[in-house]
């Protein structure tokens, strides 16, 4: 192997990695996935993601072993344009929509892809929240004309049957993030939605959240999605997504879904209380979003980007280091306040001043 290879074992992370080898054009080897499992190997939604990353890309080389347990990718270009691809039941859209969101905007045409699956359960981000709250964190970093995302049909867990349309433009280069003041909270914002079961299940929960949200903040608007026939897929299911704003456009985010025997009522609960402890983190990204944000920060103008948020998650701590591996690049993390009063970090870098060299002059 070559000293610009990336070299890793395990499952864990799978998803970040593949991502930052074809950012960075490195070879990445990856050994030991579930040596000792009953089911030893690749499972099929990660053999699905390396299937997508193949169609969006454009002479990508794939091995993997017999076994399923050790693969190999040399990455190609990132060609975007029109993709269709079926996702495994056994993950949500939201699992392939995530590492793609950060290579989309680098590719030589803009992206048209086409995912049809789950399109919300406990494991992944839903649409919902990506088209909310995802979106909108590539609009600092100059990623944002002809951003959108699409649900044309909704897919609950076991069966799914939902379907999304993403679309990204290409850019040349991303600009640096400076975004230090977490401001206060201003509106919540939610989505409630249920499909094959009684619509009467969404105002439900509407109401549940509402009794908790109002004692925090006057502006609040739930808003009830109602699917019905082909495009509320296969199996019955609500879920509800709720978004905080606050007055410096920092997103904190939370949903929950349904399970077999708990009542709407307890669902939005759930919800609520997610989403009150991450506006209780703070900073100006919260946990989902760390990962995305300082991707791009590390991919900036050579230039120091610099953002508040509260403490790492340990799936961020390993991207990290992973960053440093393929691109060099390391971050600098101190204390937001010097009173101590918060728990808040600055998270700064200096960019590597990538440039999507893929993009067509046409």
């Amino acid at each position: 192997m070559t000293a610009a290879s990336l070299n890793y074992s395990g499952h864990l992370h799978f998803r970040h990695r593949l991502v930052l080898s074809v950012l960075s054009g490195k070879i990445i080897k990856i050994d030991k996935i579930r040596p000792g499992d009953k089911n030893p190997g690749l499972r099929d939604y990660e053999v699905s993601l390396l299937r997508l990353i193949e169609k969006v890309t454009n002479g990508t080389v794939i091995e993997i072993s017999l076994t399923g347990t050790a693969i190999l990718v040399k990455p190609g270009i990132i060609s975007g344009g029109p993709v269709v691809h079926e996702c495994p039941p056994s993950r949500s859209v939201g699992y392939f929509l995530e590492p793609i969101i950060t290579l989309a905007p680098f590719s030589k045409k803009p992206l048209a892809l086409t995912l049809r699956g789950i399109t919300t359960d406990d494991k992944d981000l839903s649409v919902d929240l990506i088209r909310t709250v995802t979106l909108p964190h590539l609009e600092p970093f100059g990623i944002s004309d002809g951003l959108e995302l699409k649900i044309k049909k909704r897919g609950s867990p076991p069966l799914g049957g939902g379907e999304v349309l993403f679309l990204c433009p290409i850019v040349k280069q991303v600009k640096t993030l400076n975004f230090v003041e977490p401001g206060k909270i201003k509106r919540i914002r939610g989505i409630s939605h249920a499909v094959r079961v009684s619509p009467q299940f969404s105002n439900r929960m509407i109401e549940a959240a509402r009794s908790v949200l109002n004692r925090y903040i006057p502006d609040i608007y739930l808003y009830s999605d109602v699917y019905k026939g082909e495009e509320s897929g296969k199996s019955p299911g609500y879920a509800l997504s709720l978004v905080a704003e606050s007055t410096t456009a920092a997103l904190h985010c939370a949903e929950a879904v349904s399970q077999p025997g708990v009542a709407p009522e307890d669902i939005a609960l759930q919800a609520t209380r997610s989403l009150l402890n991450e506006i209780e983190r703070g900073g100006c990204v919260d946990q989902k979003h760390q990962t995305l944000v300082l991707l791009l920060m590390a991919l900036g103008s050579e230039d120091v980007g610099r953002c508040r948020m509260a403490e790492p998650t340990e799936r961020t701590i390993q991207f990290l280091r992973d960053v440093k591996d393929a691109f060099g690049t390391s971050f600098k993390i101190i204390p937001a306040d010097k009173s101590n009063q918060s728990s808040h970090l600055l998270y700064s870098c200096y960019g590597t001043g990538y440039v999507n060299t893929n993009r067509s002059l046409a």
